[in-house]
């Protein structure tokens, strides 16, 4: 840490981290008190710092692809959350005839409790009311109750304030969330390498 904060591009890059990340912007001096950190605070921070630059990657990388990419990409995510019991527990809906449903996940064996998809990949506008409520609308003509609405950029606050008082159960997922769910359940990530932290073990030299 000592070596990495004598670089001032790393100073700025963990301070444009924390902003993204909803956090205070730091100062260079307290950045510096990373050098206090102890050995375990200071892996952590580091694989911080490494995981928010795999984020900006995955979201870069998905809005390079084409739309039924992340169409697809969603319904993965979701199944490697544990969701569905089925062989295919997610289907894809996605096409021009989509009636604004991008795909669908069974939440149960029998299909009986399903959650509808849709999937925005923007790249410079923010997803607005406008939108959730198309949404809204294609879960009622679906008969649904329920839907998560996951985009490549963000939500305004006029979107998150609609969903929030709408009847049917909406999950809003913006990109950075997007790509901090692959990272947490191993989706278009793999693990490069694992470390081994050790410590005393106190109860040896409590032995009589």
């Amino acid at each position: 840490m000592t070596v990495l904060l004598s670089f001032p591009e790393y100073v700025e890059f963990r301070m444009r981290t924390r902003e993204r990340k909803g956090k205070s912007a730091e100062t260079a001096e307290t950045v510096s008190s990373a050098q206090d950190l102890s050995p375990r605070e200071a892996i952590t921070e580091a694989i911080d710092t490494a995981h928010s630059a795999v984020s900006s990657d995955l979201v870069s990388r998905i809005i390079k692809q084409p739309p039924a990419f992340l169409e697809q990409l969603v319904l993965k995510l979701l199944a490697e959350m544990g969701y569905g019991g089925l062989e295919a527990p997610g289907e894809h809906l996605g096409g021009s005839n989509d009636a604004g449903l991008d795909g669908l996940i069974r939440l149960d064996p029998l299909g009986l409790d399903i959650v509808y998809v849709q999937a925005k990949r923007y790249t410079d506008q923010h997803v607005g009311r406008p939108e959730i409520q198309a949404f809204v609308g294609a879960l009622h003509g679906a008969q649904a109750s329920r839907g998560v609405f996951i985009t490549t950029s963000r939500f305004t606050a006029g979107a998150r304030d609609y969903a929030d008082r709408v009847n049917a159960r909406l999950v809003l997922i913006d990109g950075p969330e997007l790509a901090s769910l692959m990272i947490e359940y191993d989706c278009g990530v793999v693990t490069e390498e694992n470390f081994v932290l050790k410590q005393v073990d106190e109860n040896f030299f409590d032995q009589p």
